[in-house]
């Protein structure tokens, strides 16, 4: 296992579930005792939650490529049928989204999934899936939490325990909804060669099963609980050999190239053009729009969090689609999903759904829209990308970075003061609005924006913004990095130094001096 960022604790991490689990260190927090603990419970809460309208008893395991994940998923099985339920177990580790599919399309209660999805590798964790194919919500989780001191007695005689395979309903389902002998017929003329970044995780092998064993050059496929050293998150940094690759690759016909990405549970993706540059979601979900309205036909609303780029709306705009925002977290855009018909629901770190398929992130069914999109129009992904912008005339760059601070109760205090103090000018610019349905979203003067929100389980700043050029994006952003610590008394001088110019107010006017 990887070495943590510091000594483990003594005592365990309270059983907390986050945006999208319970996530913790393996051996610390993650152990065998508390998995079957939370497992046991969480049975009792989908059958709550679920058994009346699903009739069902039953519910399935699954797990990802992590240090003991296939142990972790057999312990959860066995709690879960000592509660009197039923455990369909998959006999090798498959993507997050294969079971959040069993779950939707066998009627089950719902899933489980041992995954810590893209941590470091010293981290374990748990999801829970309904049974509508998706992400349960906070207050579901809740029930679970509220639970753990006197957990529900058995509801019946110990359950059965069955093995079962997700792969073949979940690729079956994929390749229904892509023309994929357009892009097999791509691949072996030459016109298309892919690549794939796995990671080592739970995307291994997916794209092989779908398009044809020889059809993808992948990379990082072989199983690795250090992860090659980083964690499986499709970031640049990370992928220094997938961009190396894709840019050195010469076809020879000077066909199309596409780098694919999937971080470790094959939930989230991101690509490469043909010239190894690193293309994230706001690259790919204006893309995905556009292909799926024009060459696909389908309708429906766009969902985007707050962080997504403006170009989104641009192009929902361009094909008369209606836009919905919501906070950042894919559980925001799933609750979305059962409420309208949504063509596409995206997120800035990688997450892609669509209403068609399951109220959950997808990272294959977007690779396989992607690979459609690049064979039906000809065009390098990034090619794809500037022809939307200039079909809706809008130009823009983004970056986003995270930076630490001293504590949780600077954070507390740093919110106080952009709540009762938010700032009138960056950058020498106006802010002329200020969305605080997450953080603060504020949009200066020449619809340029800066979002600044904070994580909710650690003490980590996080900063995105978009504007006309990247120098005036890394004026918001990069001069803030190489700080350490960042205390209270320091935080107006700390933006001055990442924004450029900035303003609190009357009262805190300033230009970035201390």
């Amino acid at each position: 296992m990887a070495a943590t960022t510091g000594p483990i604790p003594a005592t365990p991490k309270p059983i907390k579930f986050g945006t999208d689990g319970w996530r913790g260190i393996i051996a610390a927090d993650f152990t065998f005792e508390r998995v079957a603990q939370v497992a046991a419970i969480s049975a009792h809460v989908l059958h709550r939650c679920f058994g009346e309208t699903t009739g069902s008893r039953t519910i399935a395991v699954g797990y990802d490529r992590r240090f003991l994940s296939a142990e972790f998923a057999r312990t959860t099985a066995e709690a879960i049928t000592e509660q009197g339920f039923d455990v369909w177990l998959s006999q090798e580790y498959a993507p997050t989204p294969a079971f959040s599919f069993a779950a939707k399309h066998q009627g089950l209660l719902g899933a489980i999934v041992i995954t810590a999805s893209h941590n470091p590798p010293a981290y374990s964790g748990l999801k829970i899936k309904g049974a509508f194919g998706g992400s349960v919500s906070p207050e579901v989780t809740q029930q679970v939490e509220a639970l753990l001191p006197t957990p529900p007695a058995p509801i019946g005689l110990k359950g059965q325990l069955t093995t079962f395979d997700p792969w073949p309903d979940y690729c079956a389902a994929l390749q229904a909804e892509v023309d994929v002998a357009a892009i097999q017929a791509a691949i072996s003329s030459g016109k298309l060669t892919v690549f794939a970044d796995v990671m080592y995780g739970s995307a291994s092998g997916g794209l092989p099963r779908l398009l044809g064993e020889e059809s993808v050059h992948e990379l990082h496929r072989q199983a690795d609980p250090l992860f090659g050293g980083n964690p499986p998150e499709p970031l640049p940094k990370y992928l220094g050999e997938l961009l190396d690759t894709v840019k050195d690759y010469q076809p020879t016909n000077g066909g199309v190239k596409v780098g694919l990405v999937f971080d470790g549970d094959s939930d989230r993706i991101a690509a490469v053009d043909g010239n190894g540059q690193f293309l994230s979601s706001q690259i790919l979900i204006p893309v995905l729009i556009d292909h799926l309205k024009t060459r696909r036909g389908y309708s429906g609303e766009i969902v985007k969090t707050i962080s997504g780029s403006n170009l989104i709306p641009a192009v929902a705009e361009l094909h008369g689609l209606t836009l919905y925002q919501t906070p950042v977290g894919y559980k925001y855009i799933a609750d979305r999903m059962q409420e309208a018909a949504v063509l596409l629901g995206g997120e800035e770190s990688g997450g892609i759904g669509y209403g068609h398929h399951i109220p959950e992130r997808d990272a294959l069914m977007s690779a396989l829209y992607v690979l459609e999109a690049v064979v039906t129009s000809g065009l390098d992904l990034s090619a794809y990308y500037r022809l939307l912008q200039d079909k809706t005339g809008y130009f823009s760059e983004y970056d986003r970075i995270d930076l630490p601070l001293a504590s949780m109760e600077v954070r507390a205090k740093l919110l106080d003061q952009l709540a009762t103090q938010p700032p009138t000018e960056i950058a020498g610019k106006a802010v002329k609005d200020c969305l605080a349905i997450d953080g603060y979203k504020l949009t200066l003067a020449d619809d340029s924006w800066l979002l600044i929100r904070f994580s909710g389980t650690e003490p980590v700043l996080r900063l995105y913004s978009e504007a006309k050029t990247l120098e005036d994006v890394h004026r918001h952003l990069h001069l803030g990095q190489g700080l350490g610590r960042l205390v209270f008394a320091g935080f107006r001088c700390w933006l001055a130094l990442c924004l450029g110019r900035y303003s609190f107010g009357a009262d805190h006017a300033g230009r970035g001096g201390c």
